[in-house]
């Protein structure tokens, strides 16, 4: 604390050490209340560390009897780990089958040529589909690299892009689809299929097609429709009984009508595309020669009976009424038709929708080409062609589909991989999937192929027993710190730490300053109490249950091999002998399940066991307002009145020493000034006497 400054004036007189003596006194109830203030926080934060490790060895008993515990996880092992290996489900049963794999299943990847690192890709949009995802990207144009990190940007997890450097100044492009399955081969569309056939990636061919209605049996009456009571009366009704069939062209006269089935596997199939073309020719118009017909009667045959090789024929039947020796018109003249409504499209259901016929893409030969994308009609069901024209013969060539996967109109030239689906045989049945990650062939179980097997894979589902050794050891571990803490902070031995060889050098100096700390606190007494019963008391689950409690795990205190008294068993802490813990979970696995968590009366819900019983004793500590909450909440409020008291002893303490130093100022400033005053008497005194003496 800063002394007394008087400009002019020296500290003769030693206030600052009389002001700091009467400070010190008055600053002990200040220091008290800081090292209370002190002790409390360190309270507080043993409290939060035995909150924290309680409910770590909370969370590590729940695991063990909770709906996930380790003891129901199930693991595999394959005969050949490098062709097909398996990831089983927690309700996979134990069993063991044989896989082969005959291939796994491929994506597209598409190598260009060599190609200068200099070429650019032009302006455009470049569009590339892969199944049901389409990635497209509308390019400004630039160098093929920022094209490749474009489109990387934009792919995702449909398509990748990548530069190959094969020779100086000279490099490749490889464009993959990033989704295996013959369902997603990776197409190209817009101005990618120029671009990628320039760089020598593809090529065109021609596609195969499928062709129906080649043959009269395919060419069926086409249905009435809705428009057909609209005709002019005398009008011949629509019919396919002129209809024939010219190689691959179906000639349709006037008047002529006929629908075709569309196959099944096309119209089931919504990559499909159908096309066909219609090319119109004039003729004579059937209206003139039928306005100039007769009206007379017009009879059917009588008919007649043939009898072993004899034909006997009947009267012509006879009318009263007379014959007309002249052509006659109709009552009402028939007038030429001219109709575009030409082609339909029927569903299952009967309805029909009309396909534009004018407005169509025009043929070379001046025809009008007709395309049906399957997936625009998914309930397909015909193609009807209806000529209402009178004075037009329609030509129309067999339809023809095309798969838009299967016969895209290119290939690749320097294919890496095509996409295909895997291919296994499980048990010696042959099962194609779109993916090598297979979860709908063997219950819970997910098959990873990876490659062709050289000789049929035995898969084998096990109990996972490293998993349930793994959780034991966390929870044995876990407990025994929980112990080792509660042992520090309840007993003043400081053996407690130093046999605590897992201990970091921060943690021993924190330990140290804990020790004996809560010595008169029965809390962590009893809990510690308490816990040793749970970990050592048996757990009969069965009649017949041979793992009744921890010991027979081979994990118990290290006084379990002998009686007698030992300070190890006395601190609770637990060890393991692997080898008898091995043993168990190989032979009794479901047993020893059941003493970490049973339901003893057949509600579905775990009432018992040493995982249980720990949990709920754990729980009345660290809950929300349990045991621990409320002494960490009771320290807070000790820690906030301390503060408290503190800032206000610290305010008078400040207000003393301004009053003290005030005080001893103005003492020093009059002891100065009397000290000047007789200085000032004793000099006049002296000058009196020496005048007095010279007279």
């Amino acid at each position: 604390m800063a002394g007394i400054s008087i400009p002019g004036v020296s500290d003769k007189y030693k206030t600052n050490d009389l002001v700091e003596a009467l400070m010190a006194q008055e600053r002990l109830p200040l220091e008290r209340e800081q090292k209370t203030l002190d002790g409390y926080r360190v309270q507080q934060e043993a409290w939060r560390s035995v909150n924290n490790n309680m409910s770590s060895l909370r969370e590590s008993a729940r695991s063990l009897y909770s709906f996930d515990n380790p003891f129901n996880n199930k693991m595999a092992s394959s005969t050949d780990e490098n062709a097909v290996t398996a990831d089983p489900g927690r309700d996979a049963a134990f069993e063991s089958f044989k896989i082969d794999v005959i291939n796994p299943a491929t994506a597209d990847r598409f190598l260009s040529a060599e190609i200068e690192k200099s070429t650019k890709v032009p302006q455009g949009t470049y569009k590339f589909t892969s199944g049901d995802k389409s990635i497209t990207m509308n390019w400004k144009g630039g160098s093929l690299q920022d094209f490749v990190n474009s489109l990387n940007r934009r792919g995702g997890d449909t398509i990748k892009a990548t530069l190959i450097g094969v020779s100086p100044g000279k490099q490749s492009l490889l464009i993959e689809s990033l989704r295996t399955g013959q369902e997603n081969k990776l197409l190209f569309e817009e101005d990618a299929l120029d671009f990628f056939e320039s760089i020598g990636m593809i090529q065109k061919v021609k596609p195969q097609p499928t062709n129906f209605g080649t043959k009269n049996s395919e060419i069926k009456e086409s249905p009435a429709s809705a428009t057909d009571t609209k005709e002019q009366q005398g009008m011949p009704a629509l019919s396919k009984s002129g209809v024939t069939i010219s190689g691959n062209t179906i000639i349709v006269p006037p008047r002529g009508s006929f629908s075709i089935d569309v196959p099944s596997a096309v119209a089931s199939d919504p990559n499909q595309r159908i096309e066909f073309a219609i090319t119109e020719s004039q003729v004579e118009d059937i209206t003139t020669a039928l306005n100039e017909r007769v009206l007379s009667p017009q009879l059917p045959s009588a008919g007649g009976i043939t009898f072993k090789g004899i034909t006997v024929y009947n009267i012509q039947s006879d009318t009263t009424l007379p014959t007309n020796k002249e052509p006659q018109a109709p009552a009402e003249v028939l007038s030429p038709v001219e109709n575009d409504s030409i082609v339909f499209l029927r569903m299952k259901d009967g309805t029909e929708k009309e396909l534009p016929y004018s407005s169509s893409e025009s043929t070379e030969d001046g025809g009008k080409k007709i395309s049906v994308q399957i997936s625009d009609y998914p309930n397909l069901d015909s193609i009807v062609i209806r000529n209402r024209n009178t004075g037009k013969e329609l030509a129309v060539s067999t339809p023809e589909s095309y798969n838009k996967n299967a016969d895209l109109g290119y290939e690749p030239v320097n294919a890496a991989s095509t996409a295909a689906d895997a291919k296994i045989k499980y048990e010696g049945i042959t099962i194609t999937r779109p993916t090598n990650s297979i979860d709908d062939v063997v219950p819970n179980v997910t098959l990873n192929i990876l490659n062709p097997t050289e000789r049929t894979a035995t898969i084998e589902i096990k109990p996972d027993t490293e998993a349930a050794k793994d959780a034991l050891i966390t929870f044995i571990g876990t407990y025994n710190k929980v112990m080792a803490e509660m042992n520090i902070l309840t007993q003043n031995k400081p053996e407690l730490i130093s046999e605590l060889e897992y201990l970091t050098d921060s943690e021993i100096e924190q330990y140290k300053e804990w020790l004996g700390m809560f010595q008169s606190d029965f809390t962590l007494t009893n809990g510690k109490s308490t816990m040793q019963s749970i970990m050592s008391t048996t757990y009969p689950v069965e009649e017949n249950s041979t793992i009744l409690m921890l010991a027979q795990l081979g994990i118990s205190t290290s006084a379990d091999s002998y009686s007698g008294y030992s300070a190890a068993k006395l601190k609770g802490y637990l060890e393991i002998n692997e080898k008898e813990l091995d043993q168990a979970l190989e032979t009794n696995l479901t047993e020893i399940k059941n003493i970490f968590g049973y339901d003893s009366d057949g509600d579905l819900v775990i009432d018992s066991g040493i995982a249980y019983q720990l949990d709920k004793k754990l729980q009345s500590f660290v809950q929300s307002g349990g045991i621990l909450s409320t002494k960490i909440s009771t320290l807070n409020t000790r820690i906030a009145s301390s503060e408290t008291k503190i800032e206000r002893l610290e305010t008078q303490l400040e207000a003393k020493e301004q009053d003290l130093k005030a005080k001893y100022s103005q003492m020093e400033s009059t002891l100065n000034s009397l000290e000047s005053q007789s200085n000032s008497i004793t000099n006049a005194f002296n000058n009196n006497n020496n005048n007095n003496r010279g007279n």
